[in-house]
């Protein structure tokens, strides 16, 4: 006797939740499996996200290497990581004071990363510094700060493990870099620059590792919004109807610090090569840009006035 035709989109709607949670069952047992004795090197833990990256990495039993500028900062993540976990599933992770602006310190603290395990299966270079305003505004010395934190910071220390890595012939490197490095806003001249060269050296980097085994993965994203979603604007809205609404979109409404946390575990688990964190009007606005560079360049110059004029007011 054959199945009511009442009884056909019910039967589909549980047969698609079943294989739906199979499905999660099935990655979150890869999730642990993957991470699990893994030795993990986070940039900056004691940023938002790199606090949350290392909760969720650290739950799933990798061994953490814990960076970051403040030894007080670390500390406090040390504790807070220690004190709720179970010892015989978890390592105790170790700490390095890593300050990408104070260059000459970087070869010890690339040592004694190397040191912590003899070597490093995951490098999570999420470090960055985020400066916007008028380009005339700028420092050269900001220009270089922007760069040292961004750029020369991240592949000095890619460069640092990267004989680890080939030695051992298996490896990752994941950058967590920015929208920007692939599409420029105005006022944003060095912060651009630096996400575009990293974006571009790590591009260059995956090519020239693959036959190591070595995988290298970049996650682009869109703000980071650690602020409640119904906080009032602090900035006036734009008078342009058309740049008000995508000037909203890049720049607030973005990722939460936790939800990027676990697209970055994800991305370690499946190694996928690039991810974008992106709404759909980033997405559009990076469209724009490659087939109708005119238009895109037009908004953005309407912006810039736009903002000028409400300056002027």
């Amino acid at each position: 006797m054959g199945v009511p035709s009442v009884m056909v989109l019910p039967l589909l709607i549980v047969l698609f939740a079943g294989v739906y949670y199979v499905y999660n069952e099935i990655m979150r047992f890869m999730s642990k499996s993957t991470v699990r004795n893994r030795v993990v090197v986070i940039t900056d833990a004691v940023s938002g996200m790199g606090s949350e990256c290392a909760r969720l990495l650290h739950a799933g039993g990798a061994r953490l290497v814990l960076c970051g500028p403040s030894w007080d900062k670390l500390e406090s993540l040390y504790d807070s990581l220690s004190s709720g976990s179970d010892p015989s599933n978890t390592f105790t992770p170790k700490l390095v004071l890593l300050d990408f602006i104070d260059t000459e310190s970087l070869a010890d603290a690339i040592a004694e990363i190397c040191e912590c395990y003899g070597c490093v299966d995951v490098l999570i270079c999420n470090s960055s510094i985020k400066v916007k305003a008028p380009v005339q505004d700028l420092s050269l010395e900001m220009d270089k700060a922007v760069m040292d934190v961004n750029y020369f910071g991240p592949i000095t220390l890619a460069k640092g493990v990267l004989p680890l890595m080939i030695t051992r012939r298996t490896g990752q490197f994941v950058l967590v870099n920015s929208i920007q490095g692939k599409l420029a806003l105005p006022f944003r001249t060095c912060y651009a620059a630096s996400k575009h060269a990293v974006q571009a050296f790590f591009d260059c980097l995956r090519a020239e590792v693959e036959e190591y085994g070595i995988s290298v993965s970049t996650i682009s994203h869109t703000f980071i919004n650690a602020t409640p979603t119904d906080a009032p604007p602090t900035k006036a809205t734009p008078t342009n109807p058309l740049w008000a609404y995508i000037s909203s979109r890049l720049n607030t409404h973005g990722v939460s610090p936790g939800s990027l946390a676990r697209e970055i575990v994800r991305t370690v688990n499946r190694q996928k090569r690039e991810v974008l964190l992106a709404h759909p009007v980033p997405w559009l606005a990076l469209v724009t840009r490659a087939l109708m560079p005119g238009c895109f360049f037009a908004v953005a110059s309407a912006g810039v006035r736009d903002g000028a004029a409400e300056q002027l007011k």
